[in-house]
């Protein structure tokens, strides 16, 4: 999923909002900066996801080759992304 700057704004910001209207958090820092740390990591995670799926699809196309005819990508693609994601320790 790819979210924009002001999705992942919005939603650092909904979710702060929550947690401080339960009172299960409270900023050691400014709030500005604990948001765009926040946002900071978010962004991270989609761009190691992005690695991810290029991982993924370049070893497709090799058992792509190796296995001409017989392939479904789109079976595949999910499987082979979970197994990886849990080898590299990335939470989807």
């Amino acid at each position: 999923m790819k979210l924009t700057d002001k999705q992942i704004k919005r939603l650092v910001a909904l979710v702060f909002r929550e947690l401080k209207d339960q009172d299960l958090i409270t900023f050691k820092e400014s709030e500005d900066t604990v948001a765009q740390r926040g946002q900071e990591l978010i962004r991270e995670n989609f761009r190691q996801e992005a690695r991810l799926d290029e991982e993924v699809n370049k070893m497709m196309d090799d058992l792509e080759r190796q296995n001409p005819g017989e392939f479904q990508r789109y079976k595949m693609f999910p499987l082979l992304k979970k197994r990886l994601a849990k080898e590299k320790g990335i939470i989807l």
